[in-house]
Order: structure tokens, then C-alpha cells, then sequence
């Protein structure tokens, strides 16, 4: 895995060993990017299901303003320090220990103008957070949401002001995008 582009371009990272975290695919990742890739730059992003980090730090590198960091597996969270120390993003970053959804209601008041999720397959960890970040609202307006999931995953709509912006198919995944848009 390397950086795309950005300040960072070109610099490996590590992905955690085992099974328990899956690394998005260079075809992926770069895809997700040509999408939102005029939606990074000086906005505050959240990763939530970190894994490796290598989501998160990509933004950094295109210039997004800071990256939170969220994972619970203690390998995954030690490879997610040394990638940021590897990319120099150490000032820009924050990493949080812990479960997802313990650390999104400690998140409320927050607003970010990005959010990864990238759970383990099978849709119900996603429509779970999905939920619990319209139900805390912590997407500031305008703000994406891009979601990674197996194709046969069904995802939930949310209620307004949230919508599902566009649904991406790259073999068997999936990249859905929600926005909030404005309340009248």
C-alpha cells in the first residue's frame, strides 16, 4: 500500500497482519478518490473504521485539515501510529482506542466535513453507524459520507436532511455516498 498523491505521495504503509482488518484495494481507493476528490481540502475528516489508516492519511495528504482516527483492534491501532509517523501527519491526527460506536457518541458536538466508513462486511455494523452519525449529527452540512461495503450489502437510507448522494459498483464492492444538505 502506498500514498496516491498529495504531500505524502509515494510513501508505504503498513497494513495490520491477520484477518481482522481487510485493506481497501488500490482500484478502490482510487476510485473513491477521483469521487471526492474536490471534498477533501480543508475539511476536518473522521476514519472510523481505521484499520490500517492508509483512508484517513490519504486525505491528509490531498490537504484535509485533520483526520480522527477510530479503531478498536490493538495490532491495527500500533500500524495506524507508524503510518502516520511515517507520513509526518503526527500534528494533523488524532487516534482514538476504542469501538466505534462507545466513540462516536463521545464525538456529539462535533462536526466533520468528511466521514469514512469501511466496517466489516455485512451491513449491519454500517447501517448501525450510519444511523448513530445522523442520530449525534456530526456531519456538518454539505459534508460526505462515503461508505465501503460487499455489493450484496443492503444499506439503509437515512432520513433528511440526509440523502444517498451515489452508488459506485467495483466487482463485489460497493461505495455508496450520503450528504447533508440544508434544512429549510
Amino acid at each position: 500500500m502506498r500514498v496516491i498523491t498529495g504531500t505524502a505521495r509515494g510513501r508505504k504503509l503498513e497494513a495490520p497482519k491477520g484477518r481482522s482488518t481487510r485493506p481497501t484495494t488500490d482500484r478502490v481507493k482510487e476510485s473513491i478518490f477521483n469521487i471526492i476528490q474536490f471534498d477533501i481540502e480543508g475539511r476536518r475528516v473522521l476514519d472510523l473504521f481505521a484499520g490500517s489508516g492508509q483512508m484517513g492519511i490519504e486525505c491528509l495528504s490531498r490537504g484535509a485539515e485533520s483526520c480522527v482516527f477510530v479503531e478498536s483492534d490493538p495490532s491495527a491501532q500500533k500500524v495506524v501510529e507508524r503510518n502516520i509517523a511515517a507520513t509526518g501527519f503526527e500534528k494533523c491526527s488524532r487516534l482514538i482506542r476504542g469501538d466505534a460506536f462507545g466513540v462516536l457518541s463521545g464525538l456529539r458536538g462535533q462536526k466533520f466535513g468528511l466521514i469514512l466508513l469501511d466496517p466489516p462486511y455485512g451491513g449491519e455494523l454500517l447501517n448501525q453507524a450510519l444511523r448513530q452519525i445522523a442520530e449525534i449529527d456530526i456531519l456538518q452540512t454539505g459534508g460526505i459520507i462515503v461508505c465501503e461495503s460487499a455489493r450484496e450489502d443492503l444499506i439503509q437510507p437515512l432520513e433528511e436532511p440526509y440523502r444517498v448522494k451515489k452508488q459506485y459498483l467495483y466487482g463485489a464492492i460497493a461505495i455508496t455516498t450520503f450528504t447533508r444538505e440544508e434544512t429549510k
